[in-house]
Formats: structure tokens, sequence, C-alpha cells
């Protein structure tokens, strides 16, 4: 089963830099269904996600699949 994770990109002029959406114990926020996940997205992110909606300037959200058996710590370096 695979498992997601949230990012955002916060500096719109570097299209290369995302950071990992964290919990209030620092540690990557997860989740094992994509649909509570973009959920969590729209709610900590709400102006983001509805300007990405709308194709209103460069995509600065998003969800993506974290290998459950790789570490999340080697996942950020690539």
């Amino acid at each position: 089963m695979p498992t997601y994770k949230l990012q955002v990109q916060e500096d719109e002029k570097n299209a290369t830099l995302w950071h990992d959406v964290n919990s209030a114990t620092g540690s990557p926020l997860l989740f094992q269904d994509e649909t509570i996940a973009r959920a969590k997205l729209e709610e900590l992110f709400p102006v983001l996600v509805k300007l990405e909606r709308f194709a209103s300037g460069p995509k600065r959200t998003r969800v993506i699949i974290v290998n459950p058996y790789q570490d999340i710590d080697s996942e950020k370096d690539k």
C-alpha cells in the first residue's frame, strides 16, 4: 500500500525547491489514503490549492507517493 506525503514550494521563483509539510513533532505528515492527503493539503494551504485549480500561477503544492520501504530522509535528497 502506498504512503503519501505533502510538499509545498515556498519560493515561487525557485521551482526546484520543495519542502515536506511537517507535523507538530517535526516529522513529515504521512497518509495512507490519497484523498485524505489532498484534503489535508487544501486545509493547510487553501489559497495555493485554489489558485492551482484555476491555473492562476505555477503549481506550488503537491501530494507525492513515498515508497514505504525507503527512508523518508533519503527521499528529500533527490
